[in-house]
């Protein structure tokens, strides 16, 4: 089962904000906090898919955007270690 681009636009945004809301201080605007939103979704998936789970497109909506946020949560992490930004 895969995901229109509407789906990915609504799991971007939501796991952009959940991110934001968990990693305090990861914030990046709305724009961008989808955009990590949905990048962390192609990491989720690829972690995942290698856990042997499936990746973020092999599931429904809600479990989509919790791999996503994952990733998001990831990816908020990475770039908070290149960039020196620190959660608060």
């Amino acid at each position: 089962m895969g995901h229109g681009i509407i789906a990915w636009i609504i799991i971007g945004i939501v796991a952009g904000w959940l991110t934001g809301k968990i990693m305090k201080g990861g914030g990046y605007g709305m724009l961008l906090d989808m955009v990590i939103g949905l990048i962390g979704a192609v990491i989720g998936g690829e972690i995942f898919r290698a856990l042997g789970y499936g990746g973020t497109g092999d599931h429904g909506l809600i479990v989509s955007i919790i791999i996503a946020t994952i990733g998001a949560v990831i990816l908020t992490f990475i770039i908070h270690l290149f960039t020196g930004r620190k959660s608060v």
